[in-house]
């Protein structure tokens, strides 16, 4: 979700990013990334359990598996209210959605039709059971500030980190937009699979580097 538009969904009086969610609690299992992002209860989803999608350890998935899923996705559209999709319906159901509305405020009826780049990410991150390295959050800065609370944030596009655009060069408390990175062009440019496309759609762009904060590194199968 970005920075923008946040207030489509939560209160400007609730934007405080001080939130308890920030810390660095370790969580058990997954020893590089924090608390905030890995909840104590299993993700809800629409698939009967024995469908349940399991989540793997740290370095247990590999960037090129977590890139097809993204990219499968590409064409998918919200609908004319700005929702509608996958990503909403099930990032609402997700026990995530409950703990990012008592962080943020707002309620969770509002994610209905709210900005849905970083509940894209959050989503194939699901389905390739890598949350507990890739994340899972709506809120673009609050997902930025995760991986830089867990050290796995830097400046290098590598395939599968997740980029952090800003279109105005403001920073961290900027940003704007968040994509998957495909590779780097080369050319002060990168290929990224990225929802919420101006669009309304997923959509592989180039985008150049001048608009990059930074990249989330989640941690891969090598």
């Amino acid at each position: 979700m970005a920075k923008n538009v946040f207030a489509r969904a939560l209160t400007s009086a609730s934007l405080s990013l001080v939130a308890a969610g920030m810390t660095a609690t370790v969580v058990a299992g997954s020893p590089a990334f924090a608390a905030d992002q890995q909840s104590t209860q299993p993700a809800r989803s629409n698939l009967p359990a024995s469908q349940a999608i399991p989540q793997k350890g740290a370095g247990q998935v590999s960037a090129d598996t977590v890139l097809k899923i993204a990219e499968s996705q590409i064409g998918v559209s919200e609908n004319a209210a700005g929702g509608g999709t996958p990503f909403h319906s099930w990032y609402m159901s997700s026990p995530r959605a409950a703990e990012t509305v008592a962080r943020d405020g707002g309620s969770l009826q509002a994610y209905a039709n709210a900005p849905w780049c970083a509940m894209f990410i959050s989503w194939v991150g699901e389905q390739a059971g890598a949350r507990p390295t890739m994340g899972w959050d709506a809120y673009t800065v609050s997902y930025a500030k995760w991986f830089q609370a867990n050290k796995h944030w830097g400046t290098e596009a590598k395939p599968g980190a997740v980029v952090f655009y800003d279109w105005n060069g403001q920073g961290t408390d900027g940003i704007d937009h968040v994509g998957m990175v495909k590779k780097d062009n080369g050319d002060g440019t990168i290929t990224a699979i990225e929802g919420n496309t101006g669009n309304g759609k997923v959509e592989q762009r180039i985008r150049p580097k001048a608009h990059v904060v930074g990249y989330g590194y989640p941690e891969y199968k090598a």
